[in-house]
Order: structure tokens, then C-alpha cells, then sequence
């Protein structure tokens, strides 16, 4: 990721984003200060976005005193101490949620749909723990049980956001579905956990099919050749959700405020959005003319 491009890319979002926010603020008649910070909007989101993407630290506070205070001096010449730029963070939620927006992807007309755990502290330290009260959940994934969050993720063919929603660690995949996927057409691939007749019939409305594999006592569909490569490229989405743990550094354990975890949540799928390299589905023929070629009972299986 070039900083220069990310923080020219940013600096004009923000030009525009605070005169929209400034002018829709509601007033109570009263004059107050409106004083400039020492860091801009702009940089305040660069410096969060940039951690992100920032090879050897997993932690914010050593990033930015080790990082950011000695090395980038000329990049932010008025960069403040660590503890007043914690204060900042809160500050920025609201636009870089709008920048988020922003950087989504176009549908493609094929779309992939999953869910992945935000752990917020260790099962054992469930009981003490107080910084998510009232905000996360015990929930339940493949790999067991978590205290956490979850995040919703829809994604198109070429590995970029479609859709984005947080909620807590027991909510149920289908629920935040229809709203993710409002306007898009095509077809969304999911997995067994996105089964639901209902879900299926609210989706085809709007003109977007729900696919997924069916279990064994369950009727088989009808599906196209393409449905079932698809199927079968569909860990395009379980690439994503590494990438943005390990990589995009998303989740850990040592939050102290909500917001600002959101904050960092935020910066990271942004963080994402600037690879230059995301995993993408590249179709060629000769994959669908090998589907076309499976004897009768290899189909069967396959749907």
C-alpha cells in the first residue's frame, strides 16, 4: 500500500465528508468553539488505515510511537503523542464508516456470502470480562464455542465488499442477509449454514438466487454447471476472512473501548480494500467444459 495514494485518496473524501457533516449538524443557537486539531481528519484515518497494512506490528501502541513518531515525522510533522491520538479515535468512526462505503465493490451478478468470529476475550475470562458487556455473545462456529462478535461478509468474484454488517457472536448467518444484499442480482453462494426456504423465496423476489449445497435428506435442486464450479470456488470467502485476521491483524483481545474497537475494525476492512492483489475467480472454459464431460451420477453428487 503507497501512503501518498492512500492519504491523497483519503484527504479528498474528507474535504467533502466534513462539509456534509458540518452542515447537517443540528444547533442549539449557542456559540461554540469549532478550533482545528493539530492532525487532520484525513491523517488521523490514514494513520489508522496504514497500521493495517503494516508488516512486523500487531500492536497500535508500539506502530505508532515506534513507527509513526520516528520514522514518519516528515509524512505528519504534527503528529501528537500516542495518548492524545487515542483520544482522537472515537472521532473518526463516522467517516471512515462513510469511506468504507466508498470503497465496496461493483456486482458482478455473483456474489458469496459467510460469517466469521470476532473473539473478544479468552472462554475462561468470560464472566470478568467488561470492556463488550451487553454487546458481545456466547456464540458457536466450526471450530467451537466463543465470546464475541461476528462479522457478516458478502463479497463478488472478485474478492471485493459487496455488503458488511457486525453483530453479536449469536446471531444467526441468515438473519442479516436481506439487508447486505438489497439491490444486487444474480446469485449468492453460501454455505449449509445459510439454508432456509424463507430466506430463498424473500431473495428470489428482488431477483437474487440463493445457492447452496444441500444435505443428504434433503431434495436435490436444480443447478447449472456453473452453480457447481461456483460452489466449488466459493473459499474465495474463506481466503477474505484470513486475510483480513492474519494479515489485516481485525481481531484480537486487548480492546479497552468498543468504539475504538470498531475504529480498527473499520480501518482493517479498509485496509483490505487497498490490496492490490485480492483473491478473485478467474472461470475458463475448459473448467466448464470439464463439468459439462461428469458422467450423470458424478452431477447427482456434485448438487
Amino acid at each position: 500500500m503507497n501512503l501518498t495514494k492512500l492519504f491523497c485518496d483519503i484527504d479528498d473524501f474528507c474535504k467533502t465528508f466534513e462539509v456534509s457533516y458540518n452542515q447537517g449538524q443540528i444547533t442549539d443557537g449557542k456559540l461554540r468553539r469549532n478550533r482545528r486539531g493539530q492532525l487532520e481528519l484525513s491523517e488521523v484515518l490514514t494513520i489508522l488505515v496504514f497500521f493495517h497494512q503494516s508488516q512486523g506490528y500487531r500492536n497500535f501502541k508500539g506502530y505508532y510511537s515506534c513507527y509513526v513518531l520516528k520514522y514518519l515525522k516528515k509524512e505528519f510533522p504534527r503528529a501528537v503523542s500516542y495518548s492524545r491520538f487515542v483520544e482522537l479515535i472515537p472521532r473518526s468512526f463516522l467517516a471512515l464508516s462513510a469511506y468504507l462505503n466508498t470503497r465496496k465493490g461493483t456486482a458482478t451478478g455473483i456474489a458469496f456470502v459467510d460469517s466469521t468470529k470476532l473473539v473478544v476475550c479468552d472462554n475462561h475470562r468470560i464472566h470478568s470480562h467488561k470492556v463488550f458487556d451487553g454487546l458481545a455473545k456466547r456464540g458457536k462456529s466450526s471450530m467451537g464455542w466463543f465470546f464475541g462478535l461476528k462479522l457478516h461478509l458478502v463479497v463478488n468474484d472478485q474478492g471485493e465488499f459487496l455488503g458488511i454488517k457486525v453483530t453479536p457472536g449469536n446471531t444467526d448467518d441468515r438473519e442479516p442477509v436481506p439487508e447486505m444484499v438489497k439491490g444486487l442480482k444474480g446469485s449468492l453462494f453460501g454455505d449449509k449454514g445459510y439454508i432456509s426456504q424463507r430466506l430463498f423465496d424473500e431473495l428470489i423476489l428482488q431477483g437474487l438466487r440463493l445457492v447452496y449445497r444441500v444435505k443428504k435428506n434433503m431434495k436435490k435442486r436444480t443447478t447449472t454447471a456453473l452453480d457447481r464450479l461456483l460452489l466449488r470456488k466459493r473459499a474465495i470467502i474463506e481466503t477474505i476472512n484470513d486475510l483480513l485476521k492474519n494479515g489485516c491483524h481485525i481481531e484480537h483481545t486487548r480492546h479497552r473501548s468498543p468504539l475504538n474497537a470498531m475504529v480498527h475494525l473499520l480501518a482493517g476492512l479498509v485496509a483490505y480494500s487497498w490490496l492490490e492483489k485480492k483473491p478473485k475467480i478467474i472461470i475458463h472454459p475448459e473448467d466448464l467444459a470439464a463439468f459439462h464431460n461428469i458422467k450423470p451420477n458424478q452431477k447427482a453428487l456434485e448438487s
